[in-house]
């Protein structure tokens, strides 16, 4: 997070506050499933294999969609090149676009795991050489940085770059406060507003490019 530059850094935690709005939703319209927090599933699907094998299906489902995403998403990429980011945002704007439509057919679980492919897609936007380099869904690496940042003060040992990280975890949250805001208000016509917000970042990405030309 701290080596990218400042739109860079702006691109993350707008994609990061995306990433929590829209799992916000997911995880209201769903009962407790999520569309970015594979952990949070993980576990649904570990306690689920215990309780009844098919409370096991649905999260295991979208960990693999979810990983679908991230692959799909990691190709999209690798082929659009110096395009890279301005390509996964279209496509992950346009998958977002698909799960509003399908919401408001009622088709609620092909909404969930549409929303899920394009949050593991999400994730390839700073991607490189298979490796993330911001994690954009998830923050417990995070706010593992922030406790060391904290740590770090308390010993006298200044630690750059915790504060970035801090400002990571704050755009997600604040992202899934208006996703529970926005499912309380509109229900799943809220997904529009996410798809509104991945054109707004889509349009700084392209603008951006175009600055740097």
């Amino acid at each position: 997070m701290i080596r990218h530059d400042l739109d860079a850094r702006a691109l993350a935690m707008g994609l990061s506050a995306l990433a929590g709005y829209v799992d916000a939703i997911a995880f209201i319209a769903s009962g407790g499933y999520f569309a970015s927090f594979m952990s949070g599933n993980s576990t649904r699907f570990a306690v689920g294999l215990v309780d009844s094998a098919g409370q096991a299906a649905i999260p295991a489902a979208l960990i693999v969609t979810f990983v679908a995403g991230v692959a799909g998403g990691t190709v999209v990429g690798h082929r659009a090149g110096a395009r890279r980011r301005l390509a996964l945002l279209i496509l992950v704007t346009a998958l977002l676009a698909l799960a509003a439509t399908l919401a408001d057919l009622r088709h609620l679980w092909s909404t969930a795991f549409v929303m899920a492919f394009a949050m593991g897609a999400v994730n390839a936007v700073f991607e490189r050489d298979g490796e993330t380099r911001v994690g954009l869904t998830y923050m417990t690496g995070s706010l593992v940085r922030i406790g060391h940042g904290l740590a770090g003060l308390i010993l006298g040992k200044r630690l750059a770059g915790w504060g970035a990280y801090a400002l990571l975890w704050l755009s997600l949250t604040l992202g899934a406060i208006a996703g529970a805001v926005g499912y309380a208000r509109l229900g799943t016509t809220a997904i529009w507003l996410a798809c509104g917000w991945g054109v707004a970042l889509t349009l700084f990405v392209a603008t951006r490019m175009r600055g740097a030309g």
